[in-house]
Protein backbone atom coordinates (compact mmCIF):
# COMPACT_ATOMS: atom_id res chain seq x y z
CA UNK A 1 0.00 0.00 0.00
CA UNK A 2 2.77 2.45 0.61
CA UNK A 3 4.74 1.58 -1.79
CA UNK A 4 1.12 2.06 -4.14
CA UNK A 5 0.55 5.64 -2.29
CA UNK A 6 4.40 6.75 -2.82
CA UNK A 7 4.14 6.13 -6.66
CA UNK A 8 0.91 8.04 -7.07
CA UNK A 9 3.23 10.87 -5.31
CA UNK A 10 5.62 10.67 -7.35
CA UNK A 11 2.99 10.41 -10.80
CA UNK A 12 1.75 13.44 -9.35
CA UNK A 13 4.57 15.74 -8.84
CA UNK A 14 7.17 14.56 -11.42
CA UNK A 15 5.33 16.18 -14.23
CA UNK A 16 6.04 19.77 -12.81
CA UNK A 17 9.70 19.12 -12.66
CA UNK A 18 10.56 17.26 -15.93
CA UNK A 19 12.72 20.36 -16.93
CA UNK A 20 15.29 18.02 -17.68
CA UNK A 21 17.56 18.63 -15.61
CA UNK A 22 16.71 22.31 -14.86
CA UNK A 23 39.67 20.78 -12.97
CA UNK A 24 40.94 17.06 -13.30
CA UNK A 25 44.58 16.06 -14.88
CA UNK A 26 43.79 12.63 -16.04
CA UNK A 27 42.92 11.30 -19.48
CA UNK A 28 43.24 8.81 -21.49
CA UNK A 29 45.36 7.66 -24.34
CA UNK A 30 43.24 5.76 -26.75
CA UNK A 31 44.63 2.00 -25.56
CA UNK A 32 47.21 3.55 -23.00
CA UNK A 33 45.36 3.56 -19.83
CA UNK A 34 45.15 6.37 -17.38
CA UNK A 35 48.03 9.08 -17.46
CA UNK A 36 48.01 12.81 -16.45
CA UNK A 37 47.59 15.22 -19.12
CA UNK A 38 47.29 18.70 -19.68
CA UNK A 39 43.90 20.36 -18.53
CA UNK A 40 43.39 21.85 -21.57
CA UNK A 41 42.67 25.79 -22.03
CA UNK A 42 42.14 26.52 -18.39
CA UNK A 43 44.97 29.63 -18.09
CA UNK A 44 42.95 32.14 -20.24
CA UNK A 45 42.07 35.02 -17.67
CA UNK A 46 38.88 36.29 -16.98
CA UNK A 47 39.81 39.65 -18.36
CA UNK A 48 40.77 37.97 -21.31
CA UNK A 49 37.82 35.87 -22.27
CA UNK A 50 36.11 39.14 -22.08
CA UNK A 51 37.89 41.00 -24.44
CA UNK A 52 36.47 38.22 -27.39
CA UNK A 53 33.33 38.49 -26.34
CA UNK A 54 32.11 40.36 -29.47
CA UNK A 55 33.65 37.85 -31.47
CA UNK A 56 31.91 35.10 -29.68
CA UNK A 57 28.54 36.73 -30.05
CA UNK A 58 28.78 36.24 -33.76
CA UNK A 59 29.64 32.73 -33.59
CA UNK A 60 27.10 30.39 -34.89
CA UNK A 61 25.54 28.30 -32.50
CA UNK A 62 23.46 25.21 -33.26
CA UNK A 63 21.80 23.74 -29.87
CA UNK A 64 20.59 19.90 -30.15
CA UNK A 65 18.95 18.54 -27.19
CA UNK A 66 15.78 20.82 -28.06
CA UNK A 67 11.86 19.15 -27.29
CA UNK A 68 8.77 20.20 -29.09
CA UNK A 69 4.97 18.29 -29.80
CA UNK A 70 2.31 19.63 -31.89
CA UNK A 71 -1.27 19.54 -31.83
CA UNK A 72 -2.26 17.14 -34.06
CA UNK A 73 -0.04 14.68 -32.24
CA UNK A 74 -1.54 15.24 -29.24
CA UNK A 75 -5.08 14.66 -30.86
CA UNK A 76 -3.74 11.46 -32.22
CA UNK A 77 -2.47 10.00 -28.92
CA UNK A 78 -5.81 11.35 -27.04
CA UNK A 79 -7.79 9.49 -29.56
CA UNK A 80 -5.68 6.12 -29.36
CA UNK A 81 -5.83 6.40 -25.53
CA UNK A 82 -9.49 7.09 -25.67
CA UNK A 83 -9.86 3.91 -28.13
CA UNK A 84 -9.04 1.82 -25.70
CA UNK A 85 -4.53 2.08 -25.99
CA UNK A 86 -2.42 1.65 -22.94
CA UNK A 87 -0.61 4.34 -22.13
CA UNK A 88 2.18 3.82 -19.46
CA UNK A 89 4.58 6.54 -19.38
CA UNK A 90 5.83 9.11 -16.89
CA UNK A 91 5.39 11.88 -19.44
CA UNK A 92 1.51 13.24 -19.05
CA UNK A 93 0.30 14.55 -22.27
CA UNK A 94 -1.96 16.95 -19.84
CA UNK A 95 1.40 18.27 -18.32
CA UNK A 96 1.67 21.98 -18.44
CA UNK A 97 5.49 21.77 -18.34
CA UNK A 98 5.52 19.32 -21.31
CA UNK A 99 2.73 21.46 -23.23
CA UNK A 100 5.04 24.32 -23.03
CA UNK A 101 6.72 22.64 -25.83
CA UNK A 102 3.78 22.89 -28.61
CA UNK A 103 5.69 24.26 -31.75
CA UNK A 104 5.08 27.78 -32.53
CA UNK A 105 6.34 30.91 -33.97
CA UNK A 106 7.75 31.75 -30.51
CA UNK A 107 10.50 29.33 -30.71
CA UNK A 108 12.02 31.26 -33.29
CA UNK A 109 11.85 34.83 -31.99
CA UNK A 110 13.62 33.30 -28.79
CA UNK A 111 16.11 31.52 -30.67
CA UNK A 112 16.99 34.80 -32.86
CA UNK A 113 16.86 36.92 -29.56
CA UNK A 114 20.03 34.42 -28.50
CA UNK A 115 21.50 34.28 -31.24
CA UNK A 116 20.91 30.76 -31.86
CA UNK A 117 20.72 29.87 -35.66
CA UNK A 118 19.68 26.30 -35.62
CA UNK A 119 18.16 23.32 -33.13
CA UNK A 120 18.08 19.59 -33.64
CA UNK A 121 14.57 19.20 -32.14
CA UNK A 122 13.15 15.94 -30.87
CA UNK A 123 9.27 15.30 -30.14
CA UNK A 124 8.67 14.64 -26.19
CA UNK A 125 8.40 10.34 -26.62
CA UNK A 126 4.41 9.88 -26.49
CA UNK A 127 5.33 6.79 -28.64
CA UNK A 128 7.42 5.41 -25.83
CA UNK A 129 4.28 5.15 -23.54
CA UNK A 130 2.20 2.94 -25.96
CA UNK A 131 2.52 -0.17 -24.29
CA UNK A 132 1.56 -2.06 -27.61
CA UNK A 133 4.40 -2.50 -30.13
CA UNK A 134 1.97 -1.40 -32.93
CA UNK A 135 1.03 1.21 -32.12
CA UNK A 136 4.13 2.51 -30.66
CA UNK A 137 5.37 1.76 -34.21
CA UNK A 138 2.45 3.93 -35.79
CA UNK A 139 3.27 6.73 -33.49
CA UNK A 140 6.77 6.84 -33.95
CA UNK A 141 6.24 7.06 -37.60
CA UNK A 142 3.69 9.43 -37.49
CA UNK A 143 6.25 11.85 -34.96
CA UNK A 144 8.99 11.46 -37.15
CA UNK A 145 6.59 12.70 -40.45
CA UNK A 146 5.92 15.78 -38.52
CA UNK A 147 9.63 16.27 -37.73
CA UNK A 148 10.50 16.07 -41.53
CA UNK A 149 7.72 18.34 -42.50
CA UNK A 150 9.32 21.04 -40.02
CA UNK A 151 12.68 20.86 -40.93
CA UNK A 152 11.66 21.01 -44.48
CA UNK A 153 9.80 24.25 -43.94
CA UNK A 154 12.82 25.57 -41.91
CA UNK A 155 15.43 23.63 -43.56
CA UNK A 156 17.97 26.32 -41.93
CA UNK A 157 16.72 26.86 -38.41
CA UNK A 158 15.54 22.89 -37.89
CA UNK A 159 17.05 19.69 -38.08
CA UNK A 160 15.48 16.64 -36.72
CA UNK A 161 16.01 13.64 -34.04
CA UNK A 162 13.84 10.61 -35.31
CA UNK A 163 11.93 8.64 -32.25
CA UNK A 164 11.99 5.07 -31.91
CA UNK A 165 9.26 2.48 -30.51
CA UNK A 166 11.88 0.39 -29.09
CA UNK A 167 9.25 -1.92 -27.91
CA UNK A 168 9.70 -3.83 -31.36
CA UNK A 169 13.61 -3.46 -31.65
CA UNK A 170 13.21 -5.08 -35.40
CA UNK A 171 10.55 -1.87 -36.36
CA UNK A 172 12.93 0.36 -34.37
CA UNK A 173 15.62 0.10 -36.64
CA UNK A 174 13.61 0.32 -39.80
CA UNK A 175 11.92 2.98 -38.46
CA UNK A 176 15.11 4.63 -37.86
CA UNK A 177 16.77 3.72 -41.30
CA UNK A 178 13.52 5.47 -42.84
CA UNK A 179 13.83 8.40 -41.05
CA UNK A 180 17.38 9.06 -41.86
CA UNK A 181 17.76 8.41 -46.05
CA UNK A 182 13.79 9.18 -46.68
CA UNK A 183 13.54 12.31 -44.22
CA UNK A 184 17.11 13.63 -43.57
CA UNK A 185 17.15 13.23 -39.50
CA UNK A 186 20.09 13.02 -38.14
CA UNK A 187 19.49 10.34 -35.41
CA UNK A 188 17.58 9.31 -33.20
CA UNK A 189 16.73 10.46 -29.37
CA UNK A 190 15.94 7.56 -26.92
CA UNK A 191 14.25 8.32 -23.25
CA UNK A 192 16.10 5.36 -21.65
CA UNK A 193 14.45 2.64 -20.71
CA UNK A 194 11.90 0.99 -22.67
CA UNK A 195 8.80 0.27 -20.51
CA UNK A 196 11.65 -0.66 -17.62
CA UNK A 197 13.87 -2.61 -19.47
CA UNK A 198 17.63 -0.96 -20.03
CA UNK A 199 18.89 -1.12 -24.08
CA UNK A 200 21.64 -3.36 -22.82
CA UNK A 201 19.02 -6.09 -23.01
CA UNK A 202 20.58 -8.06 -26.39
CA UNK A 203 16.95 -8.02 -28.38
CA UNK A 204 17.58 -4.39 -28.25
CA UNK A 205 20.67 -4.23 -30.40
CA UNK A 206 19.68 -3.99 -33.56
CA UNK A 207 18.64 -0.76 -33.12
CA UNK A 208 22.22 0.11 -32.26
CA UNK A 209 23.61 -1.88 -35.21
CA UNK A 210 21.67 0.00 -37.67
CA UNK A 211 22.76 3.54 -36.14
CA UNK A 212 26.14 2.23 -36.49
CA UNK A 213 25.66 1.56 -40.17
CA UNK A 214 23.87 4.81 -40.94
CA UNK A 215 26.87 6.41 -38.74
CA UNK A 216 24.10 8.76 -36.78
CA UNK A 217 24.63 9.16 -33.12
CA UNK A 218 21.54 8.47 -30.44
CA UNK A 219 20.84 10.61 -28.05
CA UNK A 220 20.18 8.99 -24.65
CA UNK A 221 17.70 11.03 -22.36
CA UNK A 222 16.73 10.18 -18.94
CA UNK A 223 13.45 9.59 -17.67
CA UNK A 224 14.17 8.45 -14.04
CA UNK A 225 14.60 5.34 -12.25
CA UNK A 226 12.34 2.37 -14.08
CA UNK A 227 10.16 0.88 -11.47
CA UNK A 228 12.14 -1.83 -10.15
CA UNK A 229 14.59 0.90 -9.04
CA UNK A 230 12.19 4.18 -8.33
CA UNK A 231 11.32 2.93 -4.95
CA UNK A 232 14.24 5.06 -3.02
CA UNK A 233 13.77 7.90 -4.91
CA UNK A 234 10.36 9.04 -4.46
CA UNK A 235 10.89 10.65 -0.95
CA UNK A 236 12.62 13.62 -0.47
CA UNK A 237 12.30 14.80 -4.17
CA UNK A 238 15.04 12.73 -5.76
CA UNK A 239 13.56 11.02 -8.40
CA UNK A 240 14.22 14.30 -10.84
CA UNK A 241 16.87 16.70 -11.77
CA UNK A 242 18.64 16.17 -8.61
CA UNK A 243 19.19 13.21 -8.48
CA UNK A 244 17.59 10.57 -10.36
CA UNK A 245 17.84 11.32 -13.66
CA UNK A 246 21.51 11.19 -13.63
CA UNK A 247 21.40 7.58 -11.95
CA UNK A 248 19.15 6.52 -14.23
CA UNK A 249 21.25 7.46 -17.48
CA UNK A 250 24.66 6.94 -15.49
CA UNK A 251 23.98 3.56 -14.77
CA UNK A 252 22.35 3.31 -18.61
CA UNK A 253 25.52 3.94 -20.31
CA UNK A 254 27.84 1.82 -18.08
CA UNK A 255 25.31 -1.31 -18.61
CA UNK A 256 25.61 -0.32 -22.20
CA UNK A 257 29.69 -0.05 -21.83
CA UNK A 258 29.97 -3.11 -19.55
CA UNK A 259 27.81 -5.36 -21.72
CA UNK A 260 30.02 -5.34 -24.76
CA UNK A 261 27.83 -3.27 -26.77
CA UNK A 262 30.97 -1.23 -28.16
CA UNK A 263 33.02 -4.15 -28.75
CA UNK A 264 30.20 -5.43 -31.03
CA UNK A 265 29.62 -1.41 -32.08
CA UNK A 266 32.87 0.14 -32.81
CA UNK A 267 31.36 2.74 -34.30
CA UNK A 268 28.85 3.44 -31.94
CA UNK A 269 27.95 7.22 -31.11
CA UNK A 270 26.08 7.73 -27.73
CA UNK A 271 25.31 11.68 -26.71
CA UNK A 272 24.92 12.50 -23.20
CA UNK A 273 22.95 15.54 -21.61
CA UNK A 274 23.47 17.42 -18.53
CA UNK A 275 27.41 17.21 -18.65
CA UNK A 276 27.30 13.57 -19.09
CA UNK A 277 25.31 12.08 -16.42
CA UNK A 278 28.18 12.26 -13.79
CA UNK A 279 30.28 9.86 -16.09
CA UNK A 280 32.82 12.19 -16.56
CA UNK A 281 33.64 12.68 -12.59
CA UNK A 282 34.01 9.15 -12.22
CA UNK A 283 36.13 8.73 -15.26
CA UNK A 284 39.54 8.26 -12.94
CA UNK A 285 37.77 5.28 -10.83
CA UNK A 286 36.26 3.42 -14.45
CA UNK A 287 39.89 3.80 -16.11
CA UNK A 288 41.41 2.35 -13.30
CA UNK A 289 38.73 -0.98 -13.34
CA UNK A 290 39.79 -4.24 -14.50
CA UNK A 291 37.27 -5.03 -17.09
CA UNK A 292 37.00 -8.76 -17.45
CA UNK A 293 36.37 -9.12 -13.26
CA UNK A 294 34.90 -7.06 -10.28
CA UNK A 295 36.33 -7.98 -6.63
CA UNK A 296 33.67 -8.38 -3.62
CA UNK A 297 30.39 -8.82 -3.73
CA UNK A 298 26.63 -7.43 -2.98
CA UNK A 299 25.45 -8.31 0.39
CA UNK A 300 22.78 -9.67 -1.51
CA UNK A 301 24.41 -12.35 -3.24
CA UNK A 302 24.90 -15.67 -1.01
CA UNK A 303 28.64 -16.77 -0.26
CA UNK A 304 29.65 -18.71 -3.42
CA UNK A 305 27.27 -17.94 -5.87
CA UNK A 306 28.56 -17.04 -9.44
CA UNK A 307 29.06 -12.89 -9.44
CA UNK A 308 28.08 -11.60 -13.39
CA UNK A 309 31.41 -9.76 -14.60
CA UNK A 310 31.82 -6.99 -17.41
CA UNK A 311 31.81 -7.89 -20.92
CA UNK A 312 33.58 -5.12 -22.16
CA UNK A 313 37.15 -5.91 -23.33
CA UNK A 314 38.42 -2.61 -22.64
CA UNK A 315 38.40 0.01 -19.89
CA UNK A 316 35.25 1.51 -18.93
CA UNK A 317 36.27 4.85 -19.25
CA UNK A 318 37.98 4.18 -22.26
CA UNK A 319 34.64 4.04 -24.20
CA UNK A 320 33.26 7.07 -22.96
CA UNK A 321 35.98 8.55 -24.49
CA UNK A 322 35.69 6.92 -27.47
CA UNK A 323 31.88 6.22 -27.95
CA UNK A 324 30.27 9.51 -25.96
CA UNK A 325 29.73 13.03 -26.76
CA UNK A 326 28.14 15.08 -24.58
CA UNK A 327 25.35 18.49 -23.87
CA UNK A 328 25.94 21.15 -21.01
CA UNK A 329 22.18 21.09 -20.75
CA UNK A 330 20.75 22.09 -17.42
CA UNK A 331 24.39 22.54 -16.17
CA UNK A 332 25.29 25.92 -16.93
CA UNK A 333 27.66 26.19 -14.25
CA UNK A 334 31.21 27.71 -15.02
CA UNK A 335 33.05 25.11 -12.91
CA UNK A 336 31.01 21.83 -14.40
CA UNK A 337 31.74 22.98 -17.67
CA UNK A 338 35.31 23.95 -17.31
CA UNK A 339 35.72 20.45 -15.82
CA UNK A 340 34.69 18.19 -18.76
CA UNK A 341 36.48 20.93 -21.04
CA UNK A 342 39.16 19.43 -19.54
CA UNK A 343 38.55 15.52 -18.75
CA UNK A 344 36.88 15.45 -22.07
CA UNK A 345 38.00 17.68 -24.42
CA UNK A 346 36.41 20.12 -26.90
CA UNK A 347 35.90 17.46 -29.43
CA UNK A 348 33.39 15.71 -27.48
CA UNK A 349 30.94 19.07 -26.14
CA UNK A 350 27.59 19.59 -28.39
CA UNK A 351 25.93 22.68 -27.23
CA UNK A 352 22.39 22.12 -25.87
CA UNK A 353 19.84 23.80 -23.88
CA UNK A 354 17.04 21.77 -23.88
CA UNK A 355 14.20 24.51 -24.71
CA UNK A 356 12.22 25.64 -23.33
CA UNK A 357 12.42 23.90 -20.60
CA UNK A 358 16.31 25.70 -20.71
CA UNK A 359 16.57 28.91 -21.35
CA UNK A 360 18.48 30.00 -24.23
CA UNK A 361 19.70 32.64 -23.12
CA UNK A 362 21.87 31.51 -20.17
CA UNK A 363 22.70 28.81 -22.40
CA UNK A 364 24.79 30.72 -25.16
CA UNK A 365 26.18 33.34 -22.36
CA UNK A 366 27.54 30.58 -20.22
CA UNK A 367 29.72 29.45 -23.16
CA UNK A 368 30.28 32.34 -24.38
CA UNK A 369 32.20 33.50 -20.91
CA UNK A 370 33.99 29.88 -20.18
CA UNK A 371 38.08 31.21 -19.88
CA UNK A 372 38.65 29.44 -23.06
CA UNK A 373 39.70 29.72 -26.69
CA UNK A 374 37.78 31.09 -29.31
CA UNK A 375 38.90 28.16 -31.32
CA UNK A 376 36.77 25.59 -28.59
CA UNK A 377 34.03 27.58 -28.41
CA UNK A 378 33.27 27.11 -32.32
CA UNK A 379 33.84 23.66 -31.92
CA UNK A 380 31.18 23.78 -29.17
CA UNK A 381 28.45 26.14 -30.37
CA UNK A 382 28.51 24.16 -34.02
CA UNK A 383 31.46 23.09 -35.66
CA UNK A 384 31.26 19.46 -33.76
CA UNK A 385 27.61 18.67 -33.81
CA UNK A 386 27.80 19.62 -37.50
CA UNK A 387 31.03 16.91 -38.17
CA UNK A 388 28.58 14.42 -36.17
CA UNK A 389 25.40 15.06 -37.68
CA UNK A 390 26.60 15.94 -41.43
CA UNK A 391 25.29 19.31 -41.39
Amino acid sequence: MESQKGRRRFLKYIFSLLAFGTGSIYSFGKNKGMKIGKPGQISMSRSEAQTVGNTVSKMKKITIEEYFTTESLLDYLRSRIKAGAKYNSLFDYTSEQLLSGILSDQRLKDMDEAGIDMQVISALPWHEGLVDPAEATDMARRTNDEIYKITKQYPKRYAGFAGLACQDPEAAAKELERAVKELGLKGAMIYSHIQGKFLDDKKFWPVFEKAEKLNVPIYLHPKGPPPNMIEPYLDYGLWGPALGFGADISLHALRLIDSGLFDKHPGLKIILGHAGEGLPYWLHRLGMGVAQSQTGAPATIQPGAKIPSMLCKKRPGQYILDNFYVTPTGMFWEPVLMFIHSVLGPDRILFAVDYPAGSNIEGVKSIESLPISNEDKEKIFHQNTEKLLGL
